[in-house]
């Protein structure tokens, strides 16, 4: 049996690791499908469209992978599914009768989707949208939620860690979403942020001040304060997508090759 891989993380070896030509149509597809409304832009062509919109290429030129990652990938691993179809006015009488596929993504696509999305206020709206959609599996996917609602780039970090470790084939499946399986990953940025935080609750407001004008100085104000006002200076993923640059959102989802979560 072929190994279905989920491959939104997937690199080049060698050179600059730039992402891989499958990673970027996934990303893609996951990106375009998390924020286009219209029906006609969540079909094969439209996806299609929109990604070659933006590579200044012939639709036609990418629609055979697109297809490819959406019926040998995202369908079987249940990250995206068909919502409905519409129907055709030209074309073989055969097809006009089925009508044409359009997809949707599932509630394991809305996470994964989190885990990509660049912009703030994007990350906010689909760990809502994940959690809304169904129970947390265990306790800590309760404060995770607390976490996404006051600080969105700290639970989608995490997300992030969870979609990879899924890609990487450490842990089974997305669901039930369940943050013990973490356990299983070796991630010195956690520990990292639990001693940051352990440390901080110690610290008197002084000390806590202090700290977070060292970090203020290190990232600089207008980074500081675009994250606190929840965007990321990369301009609104959606109004991207809805005009064409859902590629350029996936391809950049991850802030750049330097920020790829190992």
């Amino acid at each position: 049996m072929k190994d279905v891989r989920l491959s939104i993380f997937s690199r080049f070896k060698t050179g600059n690791r730039r992402l891989t030509g499958e990673a970027r149509r996934q990303r893609a597809i996951i990106v375009i499908l998390a924020v286009q409304t219209n029906p006609t832009g969540r079909t094969r062509t439209g996806i299609a469209r929109q990604v070659a919109d933006v590579e200044n290429s012939v639709w036609k030129n990418v629609y055979s992978g697109i297809f490819r990652d959406l019926d040998e990938v995202l369908l079987p691993i249940h990250v995206v599914e068909e919502e409905g179809r519409m129907p055709l006015k030209r074309g073989p009488k055969a097809l006009q009768e089925m009508g044409v596929p359009y997809y949707r993504l599932t509630r394991e696509g809305v996470l994964v989707a989190a885990s990509l999305v660049r912009d703030a206020k994007q990350k906010r709206r689909m760990l809502k949208t994940f959690f809304a959609a169904g129970p947390g599996e265990d306790g800590n996917a309760a404060m995770l939620k607390r976490l996404s609602e006051a600080s969105p780039l700290f639970a989608s970090y995490v997300v992030r860690l969870y979609v990879n470790a899924f890609c990487e084939k450490k842990i089974d499946s997305l669901l039930p979403f369940e943050l013990s399986k973490l356990r299983r990953i070796e991630d010195d940025s956690l520990a990292m942020h639990r001693e940051l935080l352990a440390a901080f609750a110690r610290f008197s407001k002084s000390d806590r001040d202090g700290t977070i004008g060292l970090l203020d100085e290190m990232m600089g104000a207008g980074a500081s304060a675009g994250a606190a006002s929840g965007g990321t200076g990369d301009g609104d993923a959606e109004s991207r997508a809805k005009k064409g640059g859902a590629e350029r959102a996936a391809s950049g989802a991850d802030g750049g090759d330097g920020d790829d979560v190992r």
